[in-house]
């Protein structure tokens, strides 16, 4: 297979056996994700090109295949495996529909990519994936939690969450991208970063603030007309209080470049928090699978013994005379009722 991505008219991977747990030593996989226009692939672009700068060229791979034009050098690329519209035309789909069938052709060979990310490790810096315009599509997809949990299960993996710091200035807005970032950071358990894009534009301070002091927060939901969203956000924000607590966050421009060195540092410590609160999650989930499979497993061979005829069954040693008066003793077994016992006995004494 060729690093331009697996072929979506292969036969499916066979079953693998149960894995032995992350390698940690690994380089790093970065999930990037984000609501529609907040800048998920100019921030890959942004960050490839600083990796080339550092002579620590990443590994790039595109999960998005509705994409037109990728800005960035690709290792794998989805659209080499499935073509989007050719998907639309021949099910019929619409574009979301369409995405989701393309990430579920290339999920059935991503053991693949897998492979080669682990072949290219001492390569590369970090391994960078760009997902689809639409989050939903790859975050609330179980093909996006395959290519998730198979990632985290084989090496260091973590999510990061673009915001629009631009459109956040809004405190509906940033609400509604808390609460998404929220609901992804729960769902994947991986160690989360939020990066506020765009700090060209709009400086995201005020954002920092809104999650340290929640009275500046609703400071600024008293300028806003809406009471029925103001008293949903404010409800929220303190919901949210614990989510910021351990929350990393960084502020960068991928115009100019601005705060990707603080990337790169909240991603080395996000792979530090990878290994001492994942890795022992993942070896409990798998110790207790181990434990399950192998009660299943007594539990199916005495479902399986207790279906077998008695004449089948393992005969305790002896000489043949035993074994033959045994089978005779089993022949003589008889299910009728009390009269017709009677009458074989009766019959058994007569010879």
């Amino acid at each position: 297979m060729s690093e331009s991505g697996p072929s979506s008219s292969s036969t499916l991977p066979p079953q693998s056996s149960l894995p032995t747990g992350p390698n940690v030593d690994q380089k790093p996989s970065v999930l990037v994700l984000g609501m529609a226009g907040s800048g998920k692939t100019t921030f890959v672009q942004r960050l490839t090109a600083f990796l080339h700068a550092r002579k620590t060229p990443p590994y790039v791979i595109n999960l998005d295949p509705a994409v037109t034009k990728v800005p960035y050098p690709v290792n794998v690329d989805i659209r080499d495996t499935v073509k989007y519209k050719e998907v639309m035309k021949e099910f019929g789909m619409g574009p979301n529909g369409a995405i989701m069938t393309c990430l579920n052709l290339m999920c059935t060979r991503f053991d693949k990519v897998i492979e080669l990310i682990n072949k290219r490790s001492d390569d590369f810096s970090v391994c960078l994936l760009d997902t689809p315009g639409q989050i939903e599509a790859f975050t609330w997809s179980a093909s996006g939690s395959i290519i998730t949990d198979s990632l985290a299960s084989s090496h260091p993996t973590v999510v990061m969450y673009i915001v629009d710091s631009a459109r956040a200035t809004n405190p509906t807005t940033f609400m509604s991208n808390m609460l998404y970032a929220c609901s992804i950071l729960y769902r994947t358990k991986l160690p989360f970063i939020v990066v506020f894009n765009k700090s060209d534009i709009v400086k995201p301070t005020f954002a920092l603030k809104w999650m340290q002091d929640f009275e500046r927060f609703d400071e600024a939901l008293e300028d806003t007309r809406s009471s029925y969203m103001n008293d949903l956000s404010r409800s929220l924000s303190l919901v949210l209080d614990e989510f910021y607590c351990g929350l990393k966050t960084v502020c960068v421009s991928s115009v100019t470049g601005e705060g990707f060195d603080d990337v790169m540092t909240a991603i080395a410590e996000s792979v530090e928090a990878y290994k001492k609160e994942y890795v022992p999650m993942y070896e409990k989930v798998l110790a207790d699978k181990r434990q399950m499979d192998e009660v299943e497993k007594k539990k199916r061979e005495e479902e399986d013994l207790k279906g077998k005829p008695v004449h089948d069954l393992k005969k305790p040693t002896g000489d043949e005379d035993d074994d033959l008066d045994l089978n005779t003793k089993v022949d003589r077994i008889h299910l009728g009722g009390v009269d017709e016992e009677n009458d074989e006995d009766a019959e058994l004494e007569r010879h």
